[in-house]
C-alpha cells in the first residue's frame, strides 16, 4: 500500500509576505496603529486554575475507524482520548459538522484528523482542506496527518509561504486528496488556477479567531464559498466573539459545539511593567532581566521585522543565544529558529505577532514585551506561550 506522502511549497518571491502566508497581510514589516491600554493591565499575580483530569468515556481502539488508522495510533502510544478527541471524534466519524472550542495544546489536530483519515481512506471520493493560520500550525497539523494516515494510500500538499514553488506544483498537479496551507496561500493558488476546490467536501479551520484577527476573513469566505457545497466542517476557535459566530452560521449546517476551554493560559501567568525611558535604557534593562538565573527559555516580541532582527543581532553581540522568527525570513530559516528554541539549543527567541501565532513549546518560562501589544488581545495571546502544562509562567512589558 502507498504511504502518505507531502511535499512543501512556495514561491521565493512570497516569502516576505507575511508570516502567514498571506498577500502583504501584517507580517511584522508594516507598523499599525494600536489600541491604548492602560499599563495597569500589564499586572496581575497568577491565578493558577486547578485542572480536574478528565476521564475519558472511549479508548482510541474503541473508535470504529480504519484498521491502519488503529495501528497508527497504537504506535504513537496514544490509549485515551482528550476531552476535545474524546467527544469529537464519535459525532464526527458520524458526519456532523462540528464547533470545537479548546485551548492551544487540548489535541484538537487529532480530533479532526482522526476522522478526515478515515475518510480518505474509506471513501474515495472524500477529499480534504485544512486551513490554519501560520506557516507554523501548518506544519504541526501536516505532520500530526502525516502520522495519523501513515500507510493510508492518500497524497496531500502542504500550501505555505517561504519555500521553493515548483515541488508545490507538481504535487498540485498529481490531484492531492488533503491539502494542508495558509488562507492567503490557498486562495493564491485558486486565483492562479493550480488548485479547485469544488470538489473538496471535507473542511476545518482551526484557530479561527487567530485567521480574523490576521485579516483573512475575506480569503476565508472565498475558499469556503468555492467548495463543495455538500461538505462536512469543523471549526476550531478558543473564543467564539461575533465575527466568529457569524462566519459558522453561514459555512455551517447543524453543527455539534463541544467546549473544553478552561479559561485564558494567561491565568497562569505572573504579570508585570518594566519601566525604562529611550532605547537604550530599555536595552541594559532586558539585558539585566535575561541574566537573571530564573529567566529560562524566553520570547521577546518586538514590532516589525527590521527591529526584530536588529534586537536579535544585538543580544548575540551581548553573548546571549538567541535567534529571530519574523515574516521575512524564509520557512526554512524560521523551521530552524523553532527547532533548535524546541530543544533549548536556543535560548531566546526574538518575535513578531504573527510569527509567533504558531509557536507551541510547553517549557517557556518567560514572555518580554519588549515593544507593547496593538491590542489587549494580542497581549493575552502573547503572554499565553508561558505558563504552559501546568507551570507558572512570567510576562514583563516595557512601558515608557
Amino acid at each position: 500500500m502507498a504511504s502518505y506522502k507531502y511535499s512543501v511549497y512556495n514561491s521565493a518571491k512570497q516569502g516576505n509576505r507575511g508570516g502567514g502566508g498571506g498577500r502583504g497581510r501584517s507580517g511584522g514589516g508594516n507598523k499599525r496603529r494600536g489600541e491604548y491600554i492602560d499599563p495597569a493591565r500589564f499586572v496581575q499575580a497568577a491565578k493558577p486554575i486547578e485542572e480536574t483530569q478528565y476521564e475519558a468515556k472511549h479508548r482510541f481502539a474503541d473508535f470504529e475507524v480504519a484498521s491502519i488508522i488503529h495501528d497508527n495510533l497504537t504506535a504513537k502510544g496514544y490509549e485515551f482520548p482528550s476531552a476535545i478527541q474524546d467527544q469529537t471524534i464519535p459525532m464526527a466519524l458520524e458526519g456532523h459538522d462540528m464547533i470545537g472550542i479548546a485551548n492551544t495544546g487540548t489535541g484538537k489536530t487529532a480530533a479532526f484528523g482522526i476522522p478526515i483519515a478515515h475518510a480518505l481512506i474509506t471513501r474515495q471520493n472524500a477529499k480534504a482542506l485544512i486551513v490554519a493560520p501560520t506557516r507554523e500550525l501548518a506544519q504541526q497539523i501536516e505532520d500530526e496527518m502525516r502520522s495519523i494516515g501513515k500507510g493510508g494510500g492518500f497524497t496531500g500538499a502542504l500550501l505555505i509561504g517561504g519555500t521553493g514553488m515548483g515541488s508545490q506544483l507538481r504535487d498540485l498537479r498529481n490531484k492531492p486528496r488533503i491539502v494542508i496551507g495558509t488562507p492567503g496561500r490557498i486562495k493564491d493558488h485558486m486565483e492562479r488556477g493550480t488548485l479547485k476546490l469544488d470538489q473538496f467536501n471535507m473542511v476545518v479551520l482551526d484557530e479561527v479567531d487567530r485567521m480574523l484577527d490576521m485579516g483573512f476573513v475575506n480569503d476565508v469566505s472565498s475558499i469556503l464559498d468555492e467548495m463543495n457545497p455538500i461538505r462536512q466542517s469543523f471549526f476550531f476557535s478558543a473564543t467564539m466573539d461575533p465575527r466568529v459566530q457569524g462566519l459558522i452560521r453561514t459555512f455551517s449546517k447543524d453543527p455539534q459545539t463541544v467546549s473544553v476551554k478552561s479559561g485564558d493560559s494567561s491565568q497562569n501567568v505572573n504579570q508585570d511593567i518594566v519601566r525604562a525611558s529611550g532605547t537604550s535604557e530599555k536595552m541594559a534593562k532586558l539585558h539585566d532581566i535575561l541574566l537573571d538565573e530564573k529567566v529560562g527559555k524566553v520570547i521577546v516580541f518586538d514590532e516589525t521585522q527590521r527591529s526584530v532582527e536588529r534586537l536579535s543581532n544585538e543580544l548575540i553581540a551581548r553573548g546571549f543565544s538567541a535567534d529571530a522568527i519574523h515574516g521575512g525570513k524564509s520557512q526554512g530559516q524560521r523551521q530552524r529558529a523553532l527547532d533548535s528554541f524546541k530543544a533549548s539549543r536556543t535560548k531566546i527567541l526574538v518575535a513578531t505577532d504573527v510569527a509567533a501565532r504558531g509557536i507551541d513549546v510547553a517549557d517557556i518560562s518567560h514572555v518580554i514585551n519588549f515593544s507593547q501589544p496593538q491590542s489587549y488581545q494580542d497581549y493575552v495571546h502573547r503572554i499565553g506561550r508561558a505558563g504552559r502544562a501546568g507551570k507558572i509562567g512570567h510576562a514583563l512589558t516595557f512601558v515608557g
